[in-house]
């Protein structure tokens, strides 16, 4: 199995957390958090989020493709991207609101992604 290292993400402004998350079974394939998070939690609750959009999209008719999905809190933005390469697979970040920039931080995921190798 191919190990994924999401060190590369800890750079963002207001970096709080990061996952790389199985979008059809909910499981975590690498995570890391710098606070008190369960990731496995996270990762299986947003697998969820991901696969309603998707079923409402399709109902919808939407053939666009989801670039991300933005879950703002007061204190947090929550950024689900899933993959363009891997669509059965999405990043997940945590950035604290305060101290982030959330367009750098969307183009970052970005190109994070093409440093990925699922081969």
């Amino acid at each position: 199995m191919t190990q994924f290292t999401l060190d590369s993400l800890k750079i963002l402004d207001g970096y709080v957390a990061s996952a790389l998350v199985d979008a059809d079974s909910g499981m975590l394939m690498a995570g890391h958090s710098q606070g008190d998070i369960d990731l496995d939690l996270a990762a299986a609750g947003n697998a969820e989020v991901v696969r309603a959009k998707r079923r409402v999209a399709d109902s919808l008719r939407i053939e666009s493709a989801i670039e991300d999905i933005l879950i703002s809190l007061e204190h947090q933005y929550h950024l689900i991207r899933p993959l363009e390469s891997n669509k059965s697979v999405f990043l997940y970040v945590i950035i604290d609101r305060g101290r982030s920039n959330l367009a750098m931080a969307r183009h970052h995921l970005k190109a994070f992604e093409k440093t990925l190798d699922f081969s």
